[in-house]
């Protein structure tokens, strides 16, 4: 019996071990430099910068998954009464995001199509700012480059992920030193066994009703309940939300295996361009609303920043923004785009060509 036919030595399991321990590496890098967020940015490049040279690396989509369960747990205990009696004042920040996410469309579509010359159904759904997963699975039902759309939407979330700390600490002098949770020695074991109950209850539920995103959100809506009812009084470890963030920046990392020269030259810097686009969108719509008076420029920046629930959740938690602020303005981005996107591309036409006759 040869290697490849025993599961444990199997080649798949190889890559994932071997990019676990690149991404381990990456991590000791950036933390040994006392570089700033070494836990996401050290898997995430080291990965990104194997991946273009062309390593065989896998990343393991259930670990990826249980991460995203941390951050909806994270979330969810920052939904406290104090956070509900703030939802009013929310009201107008909120009200700008539909009109954000058209003027995206408006640019972006035309961007996508008439510049650089991708059909109207990857055109569309690529400059649609929603999760990358969504995306794709809508772009792929309605006849679109699947590969094209994954590559440009992890192109979107990398930069946003990569330039946001930099601004962050340049701009609006955040050391993003903030603490991310309280150790684990310090929680009551009782509060941390009910915390893993509403990670993994709240995702197989919200997966069971076909909830969207229902890693983080099932997580959340469970986590929300208990800290309402004060069953919940803490975030999870911070051990937890690092584990969360290396299995987050290993996956942004991995998702460009197997590009080719010509995707770099097409897509990827079809993405690139993009993300200036979006940035110029954001800053526009950020320094409105900071004008108005409806957010402060830390929580409005963080608010319209076009990237990742999950990655925005983590820059939150660190810069030591007001996250159920935030988060509830990533939500009703991501529910617009999720909810409406098909329902825009079916009125205009975006769809299969083999549907067409």
């Amino acid at each position: 019996m040869s290697q490849d036919s025993v599961p444990f030595f199997n080649r798949s399991t190889l890559h994932r071990v071997l990019t676990l321990l690149l991404a381990a590496l990456g991590t000791f890098v950036l933390w040994s430099l006392n570089l700033p967020l070494p836990f996401l940015f050290g898997p995430m490049f080291a990965c990104l910068g194997a991946a273009l040279v062309g390593a065989p690396l896998k990343g393991i989509s259930s670990l990826s998954l249980s991460a995203r369960t941390i951050l909806g747990v994270a979330v969810g205990a920052s939904i406290t009464p104090a956070v509900i009696t703030q939802l009013p004042q929310m009201a107008g920040s909120v009200a700008f995001i539909p009109l954000y996410i058209a003027v995206i469309g408006l640019v972006g579509v035309p961007y996508f199509h008439k510049i650089c010359g991708f059909d109207l159904p990857t055109a569309y759904f690529a400059a649609m700012p929603g999760g990358l997963q969504d995306m794709v699975i809508f772009g792929e039902e309605a006849g679109a480059d699947v590969r094209a759309l994954a590559l440009i939407h992890a192109t979107r979330v990398l930069i946003i992920v990569a330039i946001v700390p930099a601004m962050l600490i340049y701009f609006f002098d955040s050391p993003l030193s903030e603490p991310i949770g309280t150790p684990v020695a310090d929680l009551e074991p009782v509060e941390l066994a009910i915390m893993a109950a509403a990670a993994v209850g709240g995702w197989l539920l919200a997966a069971r009703v076909g909830l969207f995103g229902a890693a983080i959100l099932g997580p959340m809506i469970v986590t929300a309940i208990l800290s309402l009812a004060g069953v919940i009084e803490n975030r999870p470890p911070g051990e937890a939300i690092l584990a969360a963030q290396f299995f987050i920046g290993m996956g942004i990392g991995v998702g460009y295996v197997g590009v080719t020269l010509h995707e770099l030259r097409r897509d990827v810097v079809a993405g690139l361009v993009f993300v200036v686009i979006l940035a110029v969108l954001a800053f526009i719509v950020t320094e409105i609303v900071v004008q108005l008076g409806l957010a402060s420029p830390l929580e409005g920046f963080l608010s319209f920043a076009p990237g990742g629930q999950a990655e925005m959740t983590v820059l939150a938690i660190i810069a030591g923004a007001d996250l159920g602020f935030v988060v509830v303005h990533h939500l009703v981005r991501l529910t617009l785009v999720i909810i409406g996107a098909p329902i825009i591309a079916a009125i205009i036409g975006v769809r299969d060509k083999k549907t067409r006759n």
